[in-house]
């Protein structure tokens, strides 16, 4: 039997880590991690996370299993976020969900969900590129993995019109993964009027939308905004899936917190639908874990923290937003010729700079700035201490002939 394959995780961001651990230069930068860092580089954990453990300590709670989909006072908070307080399938009792382990683990759920229960295609189609981990979760999940376009590198940009056409020309009744806001990896997002163009060809080519919504709030720093494309579809009569994520918005990595939804056609359907879903998880990992979702829970539903976490989220959004700028603006003075306003233009976490792989292999072993050979890069590990020495490295390597 044929144990091991030809993958490596070399150009992964754990990869990446790796040899960023392994280089003894004092001022090495690494750019392959997707997780938040503050301005001095170092992980931050949130004053309202802080403050929602020491409460939770002070309960004296016991350490008893969650039910099969979670605890109730989180996940009513989370779709709550997602959908908004105006939702129509909200307020109608239409809306099932379960809590998940993460945001992969709430694709993981949604995949299997589909693969038994969606009466057309099992194939679902995925953007390119896309998340990394997300062939892999559909495909363990038993549902083949198409690709529609997304990104163009020649103008390192939305490639619209492909999308569009590639929506139009897919099998009716497919499922399109969406990612919601701060697209990964590329940071590209359709406008809003684009949001709206592509409603309307999922909807006429009579397809299934599954939103992968994992920087809520974190992308411009506003939750509503950031959930524009998931409401929106909404509104225009589509059931949505959404699978959440408080990794990124929360900073709550480790907790794995994350929760998986359906919007339903009524509310007797998401009685069926919720059985089904405590089925799925009954066998994967019987019920989730408490302790990030209990401060989640504690957050979302204690109005001064709430207040507290939204302006905390800003403050992170905010720095992303800040380092863009910066850097743009130190290659800019440096002379560059090329048009670096995509680094701006792009939002959430991660940026493409449109940097080819030898060039990001020149910045590994030259220059001691680590991030993945497609050129992303991840705008967290930027700091106004070392924006300098980064704008220099690009500057360099993109220089040459």
């Amino acid at each position: 039997m044929k144990l091991l394959g030809q993958n490596t995780i070399a150009d992964t961001p754990d990869g990446i880590s790796e040899a960023f651990k392994a280089d003894k230069f004092e001022k090495k930068i690494l750019l392959g991690a997707g997780a938040y860092r503050d301005d001095e580089g170092k992980p931050y954990v949130l004053p309202s996370v802080r403050t929602a453990e020491r409460k939770l300590l002070d309960s004296n709670l016991n350490k008893e299993y969650a039910g099969i989909d979670g605890i109730p006072s989180f996940t009513s908070a989370a779709a709550l976020l997602a959908y908004g307080p105006n939702s129509a399938p909200l307020k109608g009792g239409r809306i099932a969900i379960t809590q998940s382990i993460s945001g992969t683990g709430a694709l993981r759920i949604g995949g299997a969900f589909l693969e038994r229960f969606y009466p057309g295609g099992k194939k679902i189609y995925i953007p390119t590129p896309s998340w990394a981990n997300h062939s892999a979760v559909f495909s363990d999940s038993g549902l083949k993995v198409e690709k529609y376009r997304y990104y163009n590198k020649d103008t390192i940009s939305l490639d619209f019109k492909g999308m569009i056409a590639d929506i139009q020309a897919a099998p009716r009744g497919s499922i399109f993964l969406l990612h919601a806001c701060a697209h990964n990896p590329t940071g590209i997002d359709p406008t809003e009027s684009q949001w709206r163009e592509i409603g309307k060809a999922v909807k006429e080519g009579e397809h299934y939308a599954f939103f992968d919504m994992a920087y809520q709030g974190f992308a411009s720093g506003n939750t509503d905004k950031d959930a524009f494309a998931v409401r929106h579809f909404i509104d225009e009569g589509h059931n949505v899936a959404v699978a959440q994520s408080f990794a990124k918005n929360m900073g709550l990595y480790g907790e794995r917190v994350g929760a998986f939804s359906i919007v339903c056609s009524s509310a007797e359907e998401k009685k069926r639908v919720e059985s089904q879903l405590k089925i799925l998880v009954r066998p994967m990992y019987s019920n989730p874990p408490v302790n990030g979702a209990r401060i989640a829970s504690e957050i979302l539903n204690d109005p001064v923290l709430r207040e507290q976490w939204l302006v905390e989220v800003k403050g992170m959004a905010d720095r992303i937003i800040s380092m863009r700028a910066l850097l743009r603006k130190n290659l800019e003075d440096l002379g560059s010729g090329y048009d670096w306003s995509h680094i701006t233009s792009q939002i959430g976490m991660f940026a493409y700079t449109g940097l080819d792989p030898k060039q990001m292999d020149q910045l590994a072993k030259e220059h001691s700035v680590y991030a993945t050979k497609d050129g992303r890069i991840s705008i967290a590990g930027i700091t106004t201490g070392n924006v300098k020495r980064l704008a220099e490295a690009i500057h360099k390597v993109t220089s040459r002939i």
